[in-house]
Order: C-alpha cells, then structure tokens, then sequence
C-alpha cells in the first residue's frame, strides 16, 4: 500500500522537546570514537571559546530522533509497513552551536513522497528543523524508502 502524498505533506509529527546533558554528549561521543576534548571534557572545551560542552553534529538527529519510544511512528501513521524500510539518506545544514544545557526542540514534518522503479521503491521524505528557543540551530534531511515487492521493477 503506498502512502498517500497529499496526506503525508499535510501530517502533523509531534515536537520533540529535548534537553542536552553532560553525560548523554559524553557517551555519544565516545560511542562514536570522537577524542576531541571538546566533546567530553568542560575545561578544555571553554579553552576553545565554547560555553559548555559541543554537541556533536550528527547528534542532533541520530541520538535524538531516534531514542523516542517509536522513532517510525509518524511513517506508521501515514501507513507506511514498517517490515519493508531502509534509510536511504541523511544530510545536515548546521546554522549554529548546540551545547550542553541547551534546550533544544525537533520540528519534524514530511516534505516529499515519491516512488522510482515503476513504484517498487518509494521514497518519504522528513524535514526536522532543530530549534533553541526561536533560532534555528540545524536543518536534518532525512529520507526513508519503502520496498513494495510486489511491484515488478
């Protein structure tokens, strides 16, 4: 079943507020091998003209986005068969520093849907814009495809 277009433009995917700790950077950035200080060690990163610890780029998506008790769940709402994804790409504009302590706000929404392969594949895309109070921070694109087998390609 493919997902209707109109529909999903026009879904609303619940805010995710977030607050940026100290150990939650420290265990991200170890996790994935960052041994810059300023990831991990307040001192070093205040040497460095930053206010607390960086948050790390990829953080502000992957570590976020995901660890919400359904992270597919706007994708289940618009009746996308979770069985059948991949994660097809990820791009990220980054407009300024996050740090710990920030209180950070993910506006996610569904900017694109469209298929490739005579419909064997179709491709969802979401916006999340990540927010301190009202500056953007980053801008994450993040695109998803769903298999239809049944579909000759």
């Amino acid at each position: 079943m493919y997902i209707d277009r109109n529909m999903a433009l026009h879904h609303t995917i619940a805010p995710i507020p977030f607050e940026v700790e100290r150990g939650r950077l420290r265990f991200f950035a170890e996790t994935i091998g960052l041994t810059d200080p300023i990831y991990y060690d307040v001192d070093a990163a205040r040497r460095r003209g930053h206010r607390d610890l960086l948050v790390p780029p990829t953080f502000l998506s992957n570590a976020l986005e995901l660890e919400v008790p359904n992270p597919l769940g706007w994708l289940a709402e618009l009746g996308g068969d979770l069985t059948k994804t991949t994660h097809a790409e990820q791009a990220f504009t980054y407009h300024a520093m996050a740090y710990a302590g920030d209180s950070l706000v993910l506006h996610r929404k569904v900017v694109d849907v469209y298929t490739k392969k005579n419909g064997a594949l179709e491709f969802v895309v979401k916006h999340t814009q990540v927010k301190r109070d009202d500056e953007t921070l980053a801008d994450v694109r993040f695109v998803i495809v769903l298999r239809h087998p049944e579909v000759a390609a």
